[in-house]
């Protein structure tokens, strides 16, 4: 997995947020991030498309961090048990 350096600078309410998107060899996903003050990850799929699943706890973020496949991952344990929102 690589990270984007320099870390990408987000405003966000008083204060600034220093995020890195992070960008894996995957068959299925592209990149990820995870807002952790709204619990929500955004997926960039390889296809561009991007989603926001919401509502997911920091453990289950943790959990897709340390999995092998991503995607399996994805596929098992978020989809099917999150909201989501294709982002335009």
């Amino acid at each position: 997995m690589r990270l984007i350096f320099p870390p990408k600078l987000i405003c966000q309410g008083n204060g600034i947020l220093i995020a890195a998107i992070r960008y894996m060899p995957s068959s299925v996903i592209r990149s990820y991030h995870y807002y952790s003050d709204e619990q929500r990850l955004r997926i960039t799929y390889n296809s561009g498309a991007i989603y926001d699943y919401l509502e997911v706890p920091p453990e289950v973020y943790a959990a897709m961090k340390a999995y092998q496949s991503k995607g399996t991952f994805l596929n098992r344990k978020i989809k099917g048990r999150y909201s989501f929102q294709k982002v335009e």
